[in-house]
Formats: C-alpha cells, structure tokens, sequence
C-alpha cells in the first residue's frame, strides 16, 4: 500500500489552505458558509460518482500509487479527497475573481 497519490492530494490541499489563510478568501473569511458549499460540493459528486459506478459508467482502475482503501465498492479513499481539492479550488477561484473584480465579500 502506498500513499503517493494521497499524499499528493493533501499537499495541495495544504496549499490552498495556505492561500485562503493569506487571502481570507473562504474558511478564513465566513468558515460556516465554506464549509457548506465544499461539503455540499463533495456530497453532490460522490452521489454522481456513485450513480455512475452502479451504472457501470466509472471504474476504479489500478495504479499503484492510491492505498487501496475504498469508500464502497470501487470507490477509493482518494475520490473524496480529490472532489475536496476539486471544490475547494473552485471556491477560491471564485472568491478571488470576485475580489479582483471589486465585488463586496
């Protein structure tokens, strides 16, 4: 078992955390509401993806990089952390634009 993959998803995500804390742009400005709209983000593409594995859609996949660990079948661990990464960016990136642009927090 190996943690590469994870590890590599927490050091970004680590980075990001970084950058809010700098930038106060969302846990560090109204923690409640970030949490909300990451954690509702996370919820809405494990449910997707879960829709998909049941619909033969998605497949896990092998690498030798991920732990092996799973949420459900052919779920991995790491999924959850990736969509964690996947809406935290996009949150930020959003905050940011709408600072640079001059719209009010």
């Amino acid at each position: 078992m190996t943690v590469a993959y994870l590890g590599a998803l927490l050091l970004s995500l680590g980075g990001l955390t970084l950058l809010d804390r700098r930038f106060r742009l969302a846990f560090w400005a109204e923690p409640a509401r970030a949490a909300w709209t990451v954690g509702i983000g996370v919820v809405g593409f494990l449910l997707w993806d879960g829709l998909g594995l049941v619909l033969g859609i998605f497949a896990r996949g092998d690498s030798p990089h991920m732990t092996g660990l799973l949420l459900a079948p052919e779920l991995p661990v790491e999924e959850a952390f990736f969509l964690a990464l996947l809406c935290y960016t996009g949150l930020l990136t959003w905050r940011a634009l709408d600072r640079w642009r001059g719209r009010p927090s």
